[in-house]
Formats: structure tokens, C-alpha cells, sequence
């Protein structure tokens, strides 16, 4: 399997949304007095996508038939590529859906020297599907949301649905609870050594905005962070539709056209969380240490990590 993503372009904007990209262009500027993330096109993050064309990891790491959206973090197979010429290290940061591993995936997963596994879910979400660890793997538990179980209202209509992943994706940023989790999560990661996977349920958002950190961290351009994210929807496409087939078969196809947003990477819900960045914080920086409390030597260590 090879996937090889083009981030599409081309789509019109109106004034409110050019509006915005000069907003985000400015917080982009200011982010680079840290993290060296340079300024992009008025394409950049928006429901359009960035430039760019790269190949994936697909052929780099091995394809998991048990875990579908299991992937590497440094992404192609020479590494994501930095805004200041580096390259995302691969074989570090794995990323991944809930690791309900096959006998043959956990002895493929036994060959990449996996250290420890930080799942992010809820301790009902835990309790009903408890990962399949690798051999020798440390396990930690990071309760991203803080609740006991993740509780999934039935949306009205598509936007409904797409507004409510939006939510949650400020929320990471607006959170109390969930930036002290995001930041015990980086802390346990620059302190680790050998390679470690994060992971949620479906690999998507609490494991996506965790992936999109340390690609920020490491310099990867926010529109290769965005393409990277909407990955899901290309490793996932048949836990996907299954999910969609059987809210479709329980209670129709509105219902289930409703929902599909809630499986889905969109790139508008990532937008969100950085777009909230830039709202209480100005800068991507000013996130990590005010807000998830990281300290300067944390985030150099994982960058020490992330990139060659």
C-alpha cells in the first residue's frame, strides 16, 4: 500500500475567510520567534488545505490488519521535512487507533522496540477495549478529557456534527484539565527514551492534536500538520464506513449522514484548536509553556528528539 497525499487547493475564499488568513498569517510570524514556523498561503488551514505534495509513511512502517490507523509520526519515509531544513526522525513517536493487536501485529510491533504506550482515553473507553501491548512495553493511562466516559450526543444535522468536533478541538486549548493532560503527555514524552506510541480510540483527535504538538514543536509547516491529520480518513476508510453502515442499519440513512462528520478528519476541525491557539495565547509558544505549563528544556528536549 502506498498513499501519497496532495493537499488540495484552488478553493475560493470571501473576504471574512481572507480576513481570518491574514489573522493567522500574523500568528504564524509571532510563532516563529520560538518554534521557527514560517507564514503560508491564504490556503493554510482552511477548509481548502495547504499546498504541497509528499508521500506518506505507508511504505516505511509496517501496516498493522488489526490497527488501522497506526503510523508513524515522523510521517514519509525520509521524515516529514522542517520549515529550517531538518527532518522529522522516524522510529521515535508512533501515533494510533486503540491497539487491539492481533498475535501477528503484536510480534511485527515487538520489532520496532517500542518502550511504552500513553493511552488517552477515558477509563470507560479503557475498561471496554484494554489495549493489546507489545512486548516490554511500559503502559501509562493520560485521560485527555477527564471524564469518566466519552458521551457522544446524536447530532441534529452534518454541521451540528461538525460544529461539535470543532468544540472539541478548542477544547484542548480552553481546557483546564485537558492542557495539564497535554502537558504531563509531552513531559512524559521528552523524559522517555526508546520509541513510544500515543494513542485514543480511532487515532484522530485527542491522538491528532497530541501528533500535530510535536509536529509544531519540530517545525513541520502547518500545512504538511494538517495533511498529516486528515491521514485518518485514508488509513480509516473501512472502520469508518463501518461505523457509518451501523448507525445507518439502527436508525437510517439521515441519521447516519448526520454522524459521518464525527468519524471523519475535516481540516476545519483542526483549524479550530490552532485558530483557539491564537486567540488566548498569540502564539504557539506562548501555548506550550503558558498554557500547558511545559518548560523551555522540555520542549528543546523534544525537539532534540523529533528531528536530525
Amino acid at each position: 500500500m502506498r498513499a501519497r497525499v496532495r493537499a488540495p487547493s484552488g478553493c475560493a475564499v470571501d473576504a471574512a475567510r481572507e480576513a481570518a488568513d491574514a489573522r493567522r498569517r500574523a500568528f504564524l510570524k509571532r510563532t516563529a520567534g520560538m518554534l521557527l514556523l514560517p507564514a503560508f498561503g491564504s490556503s493554510l488551514l482552511t477548509a481548502c488545505g495547504g499546498g504541497g505534495d509528499f508521500d506518506t509513511d505507508a511504505d516505511a512502517t509496517p501496516r498493522l490488519a488489526s490497527v488501522d490507523n497506526f503510523r508513524d509520526v515522523g510521517g514519509a519515509p525520509d521524515g516529514y521535512p522542517t520549515a529550517d531544513g531538518r527532518r522529522v526522525k522516524r522510529g521515535v513517536f508512533y501515533r494510533s487507533s486503540v491497539l487491539t493487536l492481533s498475535a501477528d501485529d503484536k510480534a511485527t510491533l515487538g520489532t520496532l522496540g517500542i518502550a511504552a504506550v500513553y493511552d488517552l482515553r477515558t477509563p470507560g473507553e479503557v475498561s471496554r477495549t484494554p489495549d493489546v501491548l507489545p512486548t516490554g512495553a511500559a503502559y501509562a493511562t493520560v485521560n485527555i478529557d477527564g471524564t469518566n466516559d466519552v458521551v457522544t450526543s446524536v447530532p441534529a444535522s452534518a454541521a451540528d456534527a461538525v460544529a461539535m468536533m470543532q468544540t472539541l478541538n478548542r477544547n484542548f486549548v480552553t481546557s483546564d484539565f485537558e492542557r495539564a493532560a497535554y502537558g504531563a503527555l509531552l513531559t512524559d514524552l521528552a523524559s522517555g527514551s526508546g520509541a513510544q506510541i500515543f494513542h485514543s480510540t480511532a487515532g484522530k483527535d485527542r491522538t491528532g492534536w497530541a501528533a500535530a504538538l510535536l509536529l509544531s514543536i519540530a517545525n513541520v509547516p502547518l500545512d504538511v500538520i494538517v495533511a498529516d491529520y486528515l491521514l485518518t480518513n485514508t488509513y480509516s476508510t473501512a472502520s469508518i464506513q463501518a461505523r457509518v453502515d451501523a448507525i445507518r442499519q439502527q436508525s437510517g440513512d439521515d441519521a447516519a449522514a448526520n454522524a459521518m462528520p464525527l468519524f471523519s478528519a475535516q481540516s476545519s476541525y483542526l483549524q479550530a484548536g490552532f485558530d483557539q491557539v491564537q486567540q488566548s495565547y498569540g502564539t504557539m509558544p506562548a501555548y506550550l509553556t503558558q498554557g500547558l505549563g511545559l518548560a523551555q528544556s522540555t520542549i528543546d528536549a523534544l525537539r532534540a528528539r523529533l528531528v536530525v
